[in-house]
């Protein structure tokens, strides 16, 4: 994977970074954190200018995850309940959960938003509920946006801090990649066989 990111990023330059942070968020096998980190070791070679990378690579960060907020914000808060009543079980949610959830998003939408843009299995993941649950699509963008910032100005900054050395993250990004989706699965598989309707 290394390598096909290398080649997009060399032809494409910074419209490379735009295009990949896209696909990163919208088709997540893609992580950032190569993408970013490659982005910072240009830096570093001269061949990049960080401002034009970060300006990249949130804005890619940022439309990949509005594609999954529009998904959302579609299929509508008032369109779940009867998703919910009938597949719940399989979801572990009843109706109530979603409204708490609603009022969830309505208090603290934001810092939700912006607090999950640094968790590797679930950046992407929150954008559909924000969509759902009809945060504001300014705010949401604005959140995204700057969570976005932060997390790609560590990766960019470490790459260019680690330099060449930075290739050999791929062998730990992949397994710890995997080891957040499986431990997301095996917690859905215990709430799934412990779920109990509450009423």
């Amino acid at each position: 994977m290394t390598d096909w990111v290398l080649r997009l990023i060399d032809a494409g330059g910074y419209w490379g970074i735009f295009l990949l942070m896209i696909l990163e968020n919208v088709f997540p096998p893609i992580p950032s954190e190569l993408i970013m980190g490659i982005g910072g070791i240009r830096v570093g070679q001269g061949r990049m200018a960080m401002e034009w990378l970060l300006l990249a690579g949130t804005l890619g960060t940022t439309i990949g995850n509005y594609f999954w907020y529009l998904v959302g914000h579609i299929l509508g808060f008032g369109r779940l309940k009867p998703l919910v009543d009938r597949f719940g079980r399989w979801a572990t949610l009843e109706w109530r959960d979603v409204e708490a959830l609603d009022r969830l998003f309505g208090k603290y939408g934001q810092i939700v938003v912006f607090v999950f843009r640094f968790m590797p299995a679930f950046r992407t993941m929150i954008s559909l509920p924000a969509g759902l649950f009809r945060m504001g699509h300014v705010r949401f963008l604005i959140w995204t946006a700057g969570g976005a910032l932060v997390w790609n100005l560590v990766l960019a900054y470490a790459g260019f801090l680690l330099g060449q050395n930075f290739r050999d993250i791929d062998k730990y990004v992949g397994p710890v990649a995997t080891a957040c989706v499986v431990g997301a699965v095996l917690l859905y598989l215990w709430r799934l066989l412990t779920w109990r309707p509450k009423g």
